[in-house]
């Protein structure tokens, strides 16, 4: 009769875990965990690609050296960041992941401004395939970036909904952050384009 009874409370709990979103918490976090795992493992892949595009710059361009460092500065600090599990939860740690990888992305584009400067680099194979090999890493990201957001999206809309937010109370599910624009007030005002110069 007693084990009967502890067989009766574990069914009965378990279905109270159900009904109440536990298993959907569940399935959802690791969704956001595998999403965030694609955005790191596209990062990385850009990350590899730098020192080949670095050398591949430099040498055409070598007394551009303070584009160039700049580049190889931005991927250090890109590559030392360490990405744990807690950086899904921290929103600070996020923030900084998306500053380091930003200050990449602007290194990178400006070494790419400078490759424009030069037209045997431009015309150089081993460049115009790691320039391939970069933009399609980009799209990657962005994909990845977007399929994270929308993962956090149904997560936070859990977390957030009534009765699952009874839930994520309980069992400490807290909302997590999603990648913004890092200046929303910039990127609303049009740019100026003057086709006089």
């Amino acid at each position: 009769m007693k084990r009967w009874t502890k067989y009766f409370t574990i069914a009965l709990l378990v279905s109270l875990l159900s009904a109440c979103g536990y298993n959907e918490f569940q399935s959802k976090d690791e969704a956001v965990k595998a999403a965030w795992g694609e955005v790191v493992n596209q990062y990385q892949r850009r990350s590899d690609l730098i020192p080949n595009l670095v050398n591949t710059v430099k040498g055409y361009a070598s007394h551009e050296r303070e584009t160039l460092e700049a580049v190889t500065r931005a991927r250090a600090a890109a590559t030392s960041f360490q990405i744990t599990p807690e950086v899904l939860n921290n929103p600070e740690a996020f923030n900084k992941f998306q500053q380091v990888q930003g200050e990449l992305s602007s290194a990178l584009s400006r070494l790419m401004a400078v490759a424009e400067n030069y037209p045997q680099l431009k015309a150089d194979g081993l460049f115009r395939d790691l320039q391939s090999q970069l933009e399609g890493t980009e799209n990657r990201i962005t994909v990845a970036r977007q399929r994270y957001i929308v993962a956090v999206q149904d997560y936070n809309i859990l977390a957030r909904r009534f009765p699952t937010n009874l839930t994520a109370m309980v069992f400490n599910y807290e909302v997590k952050p999603s990648f913004t624009v890092a200046n929303e007030k910039a990127i609303s005002t049009a740019p100026a384009v003057n086709f006089g110069k």
